[in-house]
């Protein structure tokens, strides 16, 4: 079950993190990948891991706030691969900072990185999807766009437009066999995260706020996303897909 075998995606943020976890696992399944992240960030381990699993890796420079080069990454895409089946839109930024001192430029740029980049990919790579009635849309959301998170209210604004937008295009694109869905993790050992969960205190927080007292894992998460670019899951969209160990269900 959930073979991805010859199908092609597309994953955004993909040289470390969860945007790596995910184009893993969807190795794993078959997807050949194109790793895409920011001018100047290496995607070599990434494109090293991708290859030795049997599949196509890619990479591409893409800045997703920046239409001409999203534009310029999807054109080199289709040119290797010729289809594109799956778009995982992953690319986002997170500042720890309050409503009361953010800059409007810090908050714009969440926004910029982390919803106009999702609309920007979609809008190129959706037709491509309806001229072949077949495709699958996955936003990387957070539990920050269910619940709320302190000290991060750029990030939960975010991730809770990714959540109604993924909600909205499920509804324009279900006759044509396209699925549009969530995953939305907990708190993974990334990069992004990293700094604030060295602080013992606040590690304990949000294992405190985590039933099953662990992380998530980036295979955690690549696992969830795996399942939602599946043709097994051609009947769930509009949904948000929780990786977070119960977090959301208290």
């Amino acid at each position: 079950m959930f073979s991805l075998k010859g199908r092609n995606a597309i994953v955004t943020g993909a040289a470390a993190g969860i945007g790596r976890g995910i184009a893993a696992a969807l190795a794993r399944q078959g997807a050949n990948i194109a790793i895409c992240d920011l001018p100047g960030v290496s995607a070599e381990e990434a494109i090293a891991e991708i290859s030795a699993l049997g599949v196509n890796g890619f990479a591409v420079e893409m800045d997703v706030s920046d239409e001409n080069a999203v534009n310029r990454g999807i054109d080199q895409i289709i040119d290797h691969y010729k289809t594109i089946d799956i778009l995982c839109s992953n690319a986002g930024i997170n500042t720890v900072e309050s409503i009361e001192t953010i800059s409007a430029e810090t908050w714009d740029r969440h926004f910029d990185i982390n919803v106009r980049g999702a609309m920007l990919l979609i809008r190129r790579v959706a037709p491509l999807m309806k001229e072949r009635n077949y495709g699958r849309v996955i936003l990387t959301a957070s539990t920050a766009g269910l619940v709320g998170r302190p000290g991060q209210p750029a990030y939960c604004s975010t991730k809770g437009a990714l959540i109604a937008m993924a909600r909205g295009l499920a509804l324009d694109y279900a006759e044509y066999g396209i699925t549009v869905n969530c995953v939305a993790p907990t708190f993974a050992m990334t990069d992004l995260a990293k700094k604030r969960l060295e602080d013992p205190a606040y590690r304990d927080f949000v294992l405190g706020m985590i039933p099953m007292r662990r992380l998530a894992t980036l295979e955690d998460i690549g696992c969830a996303a795996a399942f939602l670019a599946s043709e097994e899951a051609g009947m769930t969209t509009g949904h948000v897909l929780t990786v977070d160990g119960g977090w959301t269900a208290q």
